[in-house]
């Protein structure tokens, strides 16, 4: 998918990953592809900075871990990131249903009204 699409999901996309507890860079992009199935394989230079962007505002925090032998900043929800990641998928699902319920009423993948959709009955009146 296109960053441009993620863009504005980005911050909501990283809490949900890091409900599941601390991770590293590598590993929170790993979780975004597997959990999307490839739907959301994003460059690091996508994610690291809307990680360093939640953490300054206080969402996620962030530590140094050589457990490996390397260095490396372990990243995980603050409180206040877990009840922000909350609302903020309760507001992502209220507004899929939304559009959810819009897209019921329009054109089907065929580019023909959805059967038995208000659209369909006028475009069959319109024939």
């Amino acid at each position: 998918m296109k960053t441009d699409a993620t863009r504005g999901q980005l911050d909501l996309l990283l809490l949900a990953v890091l409900t599941a507890g601390p991770a590293h860079g590598y590993a929170i992009i790993a979780a975004l592809r597997d959990r999307s199935g490839g739907t959301f394989d994003l460059p690091e230079g996508s994610v690291y900075p809307a990680l360093h962007r939640l953490e300054r505002e206080g969402l996620v925090a962030s530590t140094w871990d050589r457990d490996t032998g390397r260095r490396r900043r372990v990243y995980a929800l603050t409180e206040t990131g877990m009840v922000a990641g909350q609302e903020r998928a309760a507001h992502w699902h209220r507004f899929a249903r939304g559009i959810g319920a819009v897209l019921a009423w329009g054109v089907g993948p065929d580019r023909e009204p959805r059967p038995g959709s208000p659209a369909k009955l006028n475009w069959e009146a319109a024939r």
